[in-house]
């Protein structure tokens, strides 16, 4: 349909039916006040939006990942005499290495 048309017919209906006096006083200023409002950004929804978003692809990833944690168990090779792989791990730090260098 012809736009200059469409708006020919759309003011030769509005001239038809003049608006009623039943209008509240200020209804035009109200309305708009309110579309003025909403047009504000509020920046915490963009934040919230995208949060609530990205919720369930962490979740999915979160139980991908404690599956795979859960199947891909690797179990060490026993040791035999505990006391000496304690001693090993604690006194590690205390014993020199043969390659270092004590010498600024």
């Amino acid at each position: 349909m012809d736009l200059i048309e469409l708006q020919r017919k759309l003011m030769a209906a509005a001239r038809a039916n003049p608006p009623g006096e039943a209008v509240p006083l200020a209804f035009e200023k109200r309305v708009m006040a309110r579309l003025r409002e909403r047009l504000a950004p509020d920046p915490y929804s963009f934040w919230s939006r995208a949060l609530w978003q990205a919720a369930a692809p962490c979740t999915a990833i979160m139980l991908l990942l404690g599956a795979w944690s859960c199947f891909n168990q690797v179990s060490p090779q026993p040791s035999n005499d505990l006391s000496q792989d304690f001693d090993n791990i604690v006194l590690a730090a205390a014993e020199p290495e043969q390659n270092y260098d004590v010498s600024w």
